[in-house]
């Protein structure tokens, strides 16, 4: 089988950017390349800075098993729960038919679903929106309402999601993290940074009462404008939630591979 180049581009983000990302929450993170498998658990109280994913192109069942076994042995070692990435194009016919069997033998449940997106996008516009005003977080109060936005959109206790960025000077100096504000209230968040020579989104997120308005698209652009203006870069990548996936199409992104996200069992 031949993996498409999309989908080995959108694995490859995943792991340069978290990289980057769970060291700057904790430098003792968990960064290992293993055989098959790419950790990076910073064991905080964000989910998301906890991923475990599969690496190998062309995978069958029994090296699935194998693999998703290893996975939820590592994640039964840590401190807070995390997901397992696994993007579906990387694995093959067999593998696919059998992956909702074989992740349940593991131990893990299915959490929900995502799709990695590319495209020569840059630069975009800059965008204009007639019930907004951008802000770039460059403050930690910018940066907890950024943070208070990503757990009201997925359901996280508040703490959760400071945990997971606030303090931070990379999201502060180096991400083109910016806010979305009605009025003085932050509604909407998008970021990007440089990775690999692709501008890669990230945490894209509105506040579910101010929510089909078009405010995460336009902040999308915004975070887009600013890291192509500030980089030069032509190609954007991200991975899409299921809310997300309809937006990012209108910017210009082609979706490429799904993804499955899983957490251990309770």
């Amino acid at each position: 089988m031949t993996v498409s180049a999309e989908s080995i581009e959108s694995l490859q983000q995943l792991t340069m950017v978290w990289r980057t990302m769970v060291l700057d929450r904790d430098a003792d993170a968990d960064v290992r390349e293993l055989p098959g498998l790419t950790v990076r658990w910073a064991d905080s109280r964000f989910g998301f800075w906890n991923c475990i994913t599969l690496t190998e192109a062309g995978a069958g069942a029994e090296l699935l098993r194998h693999r998703l076994n290893q996975a939820a042995d590592i994640m039964r070692t840590k401190k807070h729960p995390g997901f397992v990435w696994l993007f579906e194009d990387l694995l093959d016919n067999e593998a696919r038919s059998a992956l909702e069997t074989t992740a349940e033998q593991a131990g893990l449940q299915y959490a929900f679903p995502g799709t990695g997106m590319a495209g020569d996008v840059l630069p975009v516009p800059e965008p204009v929106h007639p019930d907004l005003t951008f802000a770039r977080v460059s403050t930690d109060e910018q940066l907890r309402a950024y943070a208070d936005i990503q757990s009201r959109a997925y359901g996280f206790p508040l703490e959760e999601g400071r945990d997971g960025l606030v303090g931070s000077a990379l999201w502060k100096n180096e991400i083109h993290a910016y806010l979305a504000v009605r009025g003085d209230e932050p509604v909407a968040c998008a970021a990007t940074i440089e990775a690999q020579g692709r501008l890669f989104v990230a945490f894209v997120a509105t506040d579910p009462q101010w929510q089909r308005k078009g405010y995460g698209e336009a902040v999308t652009r915004k975070a887009l404008y600013e890291g192509a203006r500030a980089t030069g870069l032509t190609r954007a990548t991200l991975h899409a939630t299921a809310a997300g996936a309809p937006v990012y199409p209108r910017i210009g992104f082609k979706p490429n591979t799904p993804i499955h996200f899983y957490s251990l069992k309770g």
